[in-house]
């Protein structure tokens, strides 16, 4: 098998309940658009000359049964009232030839702000390291943010991010947040 190097990804989020727990991930998988995949778990890099897409753009590049690769957030819980988030961080640098970072954060009783901010501040102090920008892991991700794009080396942060409250019923609840990667053979 030659090497596998994607060209498009785009993100996406889903939430799904139900009696069941597994039910309750298909149907947050049914939101996101991908439940019709064979999903394989990848870790974290953003391929250089990678093509962030629209969701309707990368969703009608999938095909019923194919085997994608994504990076996952997800999280669930049948307990009632309780707060679940799930989320993707995304870092790019300035230079398309160089990687980027994606992550995956997923908690409880975090607002969706709060999640989707950690997410990518995780991403970008990733990225920053990697291209030798020095930083206060201390100070808050606003000033981080600023000093990262002002160094000129990262050009774009932001996050994918799934918010839900289980309901009273206590029904399992999943939410999930993905980047999918697309590989040529799926444009």
């Amino acid at each position: 098998m030659g090497e596998i190097v994607p060209e498009k990804i785009f993100l996406t989020k889903g939430v799904g309940r139900h009696r069941h727990r597994l039910a309750s991930f298909e149907l947050a998988l049914r939101e996101a658009g991908i439940e019709k995949c064979n999903i394989v778990y990848v870790s974290s890099i953003f391929p250089p000359r990678c093509a962030l897409v629209s969701r309707q753009d990368g969703l009608s590049c999938l095909k019923p049964g194919e085997v994608t690769f994504m990076v996952m957030a997800r999280n669930d819980a049948n307990e009632p009232n309780r707060l679940l988030a799930a989320s993707i961080g995304l870092a790019l640098p300035a230079d398309s030839g160089s990687h980027g970072y994606l992550s995956e954060h997923h908690t409880f009783g975090e607002t969706e702000e709060k999640a989707g901010e950690y997410a990518e501040d995780l991403a970008a102090s990733m990225l920053a390291s990697t291209l030798g920008i020095e930083f206060d892991a201390d100070q808050s991700w606003d000033e981080r943010e600023q000093l990262f794009k002002l160094s000129g080396k990262i050009i774009r942060t932001s996050n994918m991010t799934q918010s839900a409250i289980v309901d009273k019923s206590g029904q399992w609840t999943t939410v999930l947040a993905a980047a999918v990667l697309l590989t040529p053979q799926e444009q």
